[in-house]
């Protein structure tokens, strides 16, 4: 009982719920703001010292593609964060030590084959998504840079989220401060000094990831006993891997599905031009701020959701479940607001071209009023990812977002007009329609409404 006892009085097992979710929060909202920082360095220095066609190099396919394959291996292993988050609630020590070691292991191979991989392939993936030649020639070298920087990538997101997974948000957020300050640094060192281009840009990412690796991993190694990782203890704990591959799996297969269907889009965006190419990075940017305060607030419901499932505390999964909803609704809004407003100024960022500026801001006033339909789909799939449920999430968005995406792309926008908005509107009709697949999944049919269900019934009450 004391070791459960010392695993737990950080958690969020205690105290009040929003208040408990919002001291959680705020430090992954401030690393939001870093991180998008860090992600739009790149652009915001390749637009304004070396020019449009290398803006589109460092945005819009070339992130798609990283996306694609690292994306799956940080989905994949955040299967080993929601077991943290698990044991941690539960108090067993010794399972979240076997976790981390586990997923260190894996992370270690997957980082491997990816480098290897993606350096050799990434000029024949930028020609199969249509890309323009003046742009690949820009594109290939940063995108082989940033794959030489897989294994400094999935370590920094693997150290993060074990942090995170135990209820502490303020490390990666320090970790992230330092290396936003390191690549702004080297940016502007690398491309406006030295006049590297991407490759310069592409160096300065890596760099900076590389810094952050190391940093998140020394303060895992730090945080507590039951975190600290010893090198003769990796391996492929078969028990523990099971559950990884149980719960990330889907989460890898699902990230592939999303960054496939937005290829497809993306190969109709590269098909309008150039300039186009380069307003709809703008803005990727520019969207960007949401999906970034999106996800991490769905690391804080993961993780509240996690620890309490893990301890038992079914009336605070409901009421949490409940007051997440409320919070991200009104995070939806207000994003929605500031973007629509402020999008002119976000575009002249990135660029100094009329056209593109112009273009960005249509493309953005067109998106960001249909964000609210996103929020179901985030508060439930996080929860449900929580509890060990994430096959069918991942299968009614494999169905409701990527798979309506990409029939829209590839056989109802032919046959429309060619206007952009036609091919990016699948965006709007796939979030509203998966909202309502979850909504019925949820109250219909999901574990977790069951196990509430069930303790409300042992408790004689409602929660």
């Amino acid at each position: 009982m004391a070791e459960n006892r010392k695993l737990t009085v950080n958690g969020m097992t205690q105290g009040v719920i929003w208040k408990q979710i919002l001291l959680f929060f705020l430090p992954i909202l401030g690393g939001s703001f870093l991180q998008q920082l860090y992600n739009t360095a790149d652009a915001v220095i390749v637009g304004k010292f070396v020019g449009t066609a290398a803006l589109s190099a460092v945005g819009g396919t070339t992130g798609l593609i990283l996306n694609l394959v690292i994306g799956f291996f940080i989905g994949f292993t955040s299967g080993a964060t929601v077991l943290v988050s698990q044991y941690f609630g539960a108090g067993r020590e010794a399972q979240v030590n076997r976790t981390v070691h586990t997923a260190i292991a894996v992370s270690l191979i997957g980082g491997a084959v990816l480098t290897a991989v993606g350096m050799l392939a990434a000029p024949g993936l930028l020609r199969i998504l249509q890309t323009p030649e003046d742009v690949v020639a820009n594109a290939a070298p940063y995108l082989r840079i940033c794959f030489g920087g897989t294994l400094a990538t999935l370590f920094y997101n693997l150290g993060s989220s074990i942090l995170r997974a135990v209820g502490d948000s303020r490390r990666p957020l320090l970790v992230l401060a330092c290396c936003t300050g390191a690549n702004v640094a080297l940016d502007l060192l690398f491309v406006a000094a030295l006049d590297m281009g991407t490759s310069g840009a592409a160096l300065a990412t890596v760099l900076s990831q590389l810094l952050s690796a190391v940093l998140v991993m020394w303060m895992v190694h730090k945080k507590s006993a039951a975190l600290r990782i010893d090198p003769k203890k990796l391996r492929l704990h078969s028990d523990i891997l099971r559950s990884i591959l149980r719960i990330g799996l889907p989460t890898g297969i699902q990230a592939i599905l999303y960054t496939l269907s937005n290829l497809t889009i993306q190969r109709g965006v590269n098909a309008f031009g150039t300039d186009t190419i380069a307003a709809w990075t703008v803005f990727t940017k520019m969207d960007a701020i949401f999906w970034m305060i999106m996800d991490s607030f769905g690391v804080a419901v993961t993780t509240f959701i996690g620890q309490n499932f893990g301890a038992m505390r079914m009336d605070r999964v409901k009421q949490g479940l409940r007051q997440c909803g409320v919070m991200c609704l009104a995070l939806a809004v207000g994003l929605t607001a500031l973007i629509f407003a402020f999008c002119p100024l976000l575009a002249r960022l990135f660029s100094n071209d009329a056209f593109v500026v112009s273009r960005a801001v249509k493309i953005a006033r067109f998106q960001v009023l249909f964000f609210v339909t996103w929020v179901t789909i985030q508060v439930l799939s996080s929860a449900l990812r929580a509890v060990g449920d994430s096959f069918v999430p991942m299968v009614l968005i494999s169905i409701g977002v990527c798979g309506l995406r990409m029939v829209w792309v590839l056989w109802i926008a032919p046959h429309l007009p060619r206007v952009l908005e036609y091919t990016i509107c699948c965006y709007q009709i796939s979030w509203a329609f998966t909202s309502l697949l979850f909504l019925a999944y949820y109250f219909f049919a999901s574990p977790l409404r069951r196990q509430i269900l069930l303790a409300e019934a042992r408790a004689g009450r409602k929660f």
